[in-house]
C-alpha cells in the first residue's frame, strides 16, 4: 500500500498505530523518486542515508519531504542548480530546514529549480529540464519546478519551495497541486540563497490547504538571523484557524484581467469561462465575489517594476559568486580572470542576460530612472491593494493565461503578445510586493492539463486567506489529487 500519496493527517494517523513506520516511508519515498526520477528529474539528490526518526504528536514527524535546492541543508550539498555551485556543502542550516528538523521531518532529497530561482519554466538549471508529471511533454513551471512536480506525483507528501513572483504558485497551478506563499517574514528567510531579497518567500507544496498550514506553522517563526521575520504570530496556529466558516467573507476579481472579451487566445478564453463558473461556486458558499476595476496604466506597470527590482537586487545579491570564495575555482592569473572564468563557465546565458540589465539599472547614473521609480511603482501599486484589502478579504483570479506550456514552447519568448495576457501571466508578482499572503488551488484541467485559482490577501491576514481556500477547496472537488500515471 502507497502512503506517500496521502493527506498528512492520515500518514501520522498510521505512524502513530504503527501501520507503518518511518523506515518504510523512508524507503518507499525513495524508491518511487529513483522509479520515476529519469521521466520527470525532480530531484538532483536522494538522501539515501536519511534515518528513520521516533515518531512524536508533531504531524510531521518521521515523513519525508522534499526540499528545494537552494535553502541551506549542512552537510548536504546545495547548489542552486548552478555550476558556480558545483557541489557546495553548506556548513549551517537555514532557518526554516532547522525548524522542520526540530519537528522529526526527514528530508529525503534535494529537488530541481531554474538556475539560481531566476525563471519560469523549470529548464535553466544545470540538471536539466523538469517534466511535468501529467504529461512529461510539459514544463511544471517555475522556478519551483521539482518540488511541485515530486509533490504532484506522490514521491513525497509535501515539498518546500521559494517564492519571487510566482514559483511557489504557479508551478503548483501547473500541477494540479496546493502551492502557499505566506506574508513576508513569516518564515525566516536565514539560510535562503537570495534572489530579490525584498520579494524572496519561503513557502510549501501539498495537495491540500490544511497540509499547506501544517508545514508552514512547522517552519515559521521569528528569527534573530532575520531581520524582516514577523515576530507576533509565533502562537498563531494557522492550522487549527482552518474551520470553514466563510458565510460573508468578501472576495474581488480584476475586471481588466478577467474580461474574456480582452483575449484571442483560445485557451485564455476556456481559463475565463472556467473561472466564471468557479466564482459561481465560491458565491454558493455564501462568499461575496466583486468584480473591481484597477487602473490599466498601474496593472500594466507590474512586469516592468517586477523585473527591474528583481535583476538589481540578483546582481548585488549573487555579487559573491566569484569562484574564489566558494564554488568551483575559475581560472587566471589574477583576481579579475579568475571571477571572469568563473562567471563565464558557471552561469547559463539567460542568467548572464539578467546579471548585466541589473548591473546596468544599477549603474549611478540610471538608479533614479529605472530602480527608484520602479520601487515607486510598487508603492502606487500596494497602495492600491491595501486599499481594496481594507474591503475585501481577498484577492481571486485565474493563475495564468493557460496549462503547463510544451517544452519546446516554453523556449518562445514570443508567444506572449497580447497585452492582457502579459497581466493574466504576471499579476501574482503583486503578492510578493506587499509581501501578501497568497495561495493557489487546483481548479480543474483544460487540455488534459491541470490549471489553477489564486487567493491573495492582506499582510499577516494568512490565516483568513487559508481558511477562505480550504473552503472553497471542498466546493471544487480537486483536493488531494496526484498522477496516477506518468505519461
Amino acid at each position: 500500500m502507497r502512503y506517500l500519496d496521502k493527506d498528512l493527517l492520515t500518514i501520522h494517523n498510521a505512524l502513530k498505530s504503527g501501520e507503518v513506520t518511518s523506515k518504510e516511508l523512508i524507503e518507499e519515498s525513495i524508491n518511487e523518486i529513483k522509479k520515476y526520477n529519469d521521466q520527470i528529474n525532480a530531484f538532483n539528490l536522494i538522501c539515501e542515508d536519511a534515518k528513520e526518526v521516533e515518531v512524536n504528536d508533531n504531524i510531521l514527524s518521521g515523513i519525508p519531504y522534499g526540499m528545494k535546492d537552494i535553502i541551506s541543508t549542512k552537510g548536504v550539498r546545495t547548489t542552486a542548480c548552478s555550476n558556480t555551485l558545483k557541489d557546495y556543502v553548506p556548513i549551517y542550516n537555514a532557518a526554516a530546514y532547522q525548524n522542520l528538523c526540530n519537528t522529526g521531518a526527514i528530508m529525503i532529497g534535494k529537488t530541481n529549480l531554474d538556475e539560481l530561482a531566476m525563471g519560469a519554466t523549470g529548464t535553466t538549471g544545470n540538471t536539466g529540464a523538469v517534466h511535468n508529471p501529467w504529461n512529461i511533454n510539459h514544463i511544471a513551471g517555475g522556478s519551483s519546478a521539482g518540488s511541485a512536480a515530486a509533490v504532484a506525483l506522490g514521491l513525497v507528501p509535501y515539498a518546500i519551495g521559494t517564492d519571487t513572483g510566482d514559483s511557489i504558485r504557479k508551478p503548483a497551478a501547473f500541477t494540479g497541486t496546493v502551492g502557499y506563499k505566506p506574508s513576508y517574514g513569516l518564515i525566516s528567510r536565514f539560510g535562503l540563497f537570495a534572489f530579490a531579497s525584498s520579494l524572496d518567500h519561503i513557502g510549501t507544496f501539498t495537495r491540500n490547504v490544511k497540509d499547506a498550514a501544517i508545514v508552514v506553522d512547522a517552519m515559521k517563526g521569528a528569527d534573530v538571523n532575520d531581520m524582516t521575520s514577523i515576530r507576533d504570530m509565533d502562537n498563531v496556529s494557522l492550522y487549527n484557524s482552518i474551520d470553514g466558516n466563510v458565510k460573508g467573507k468578501k472576495l474581488f476579481y480584476i475586471k481588466e484581467i478577467c474580461d474574456k472579451n480582452n483575449y484571442d487566445n483560445e485557451d485564455t478564453i476556456k481559463i475565463i469561462d472556467e473561472f466564471n463558473k468557479t466564482i459561481e461556486k465560491v458565491r454558493n458558499l455564501g462568499i461575496q465575489v466583486d468584480e473591481v476595476s484597477v487602473d490599466f496604466n498601474l496593472l500594466n506597470a507590474i512586469k516592468p517594476a517586477y523585473d527591474s527590482i528583481t535583476c538589481a537586487e540578483a546582481t548585488s545579491n549573487d555579487s559573491n559568486l566569484t569562484g574564489i570564495i566558494f564554488g568551483p575555482r575559475g581560472n587566471g592569473n589574477s583576481v579579475t580572470e579568475v571571477m571572469k572564468d568563473h562567471r563565464t563557465k558557471g552561469f547559463s546565458p539567460f542568467v548572464k542576460r539578467r546579471f548585466v540589465i541589473g548591473s546596468f539599472i544599477l549603474q549611478k547614473e540610471n538608479q533614479e530612472k529605472y530602480f527608484i521609480n520602479a520601487k515607486r511603482v510598487r508603492r502606487l501599486i500596494c497602495d492600491k491593494f491595501n486599499e481594496l484589502f481594507k474591503e475585501y478579504d481577498g484577492l481571486i483570479l485565474p493563475c495564468s493565461g493557460s496549462g503547463a506550456t510544451t517544452l519546446e514552447k516554453a523556449q518562445d519568448k514570443m508567444t506572449r503578445t497580447n497585452r492582457y495576457r502579459v497581466l493574466l501571466e504576471n499579476h501574482l508578482a503583486v503578492g510578493n510586493f506587499g509581501g501578501y499572503p497568497s495561495i493557489t488551488i487546483p481548479n480543474g484541467f483544460i487540455n488534459e492539463m491541470p490549471t489553477g485559482i489564486n487567493i491573495t490577501g492582506a499582510f499577516k491576514d494568512d490565516a483568513n486567506v487559508l481558511n477562505i481556500a480550504s473552503a472553497i477547496e471542498d466546493e471544487l472537488g480537486f483536493k488531494n489529487q496526484v498522477v496516477k500515471e506518468v505519461k
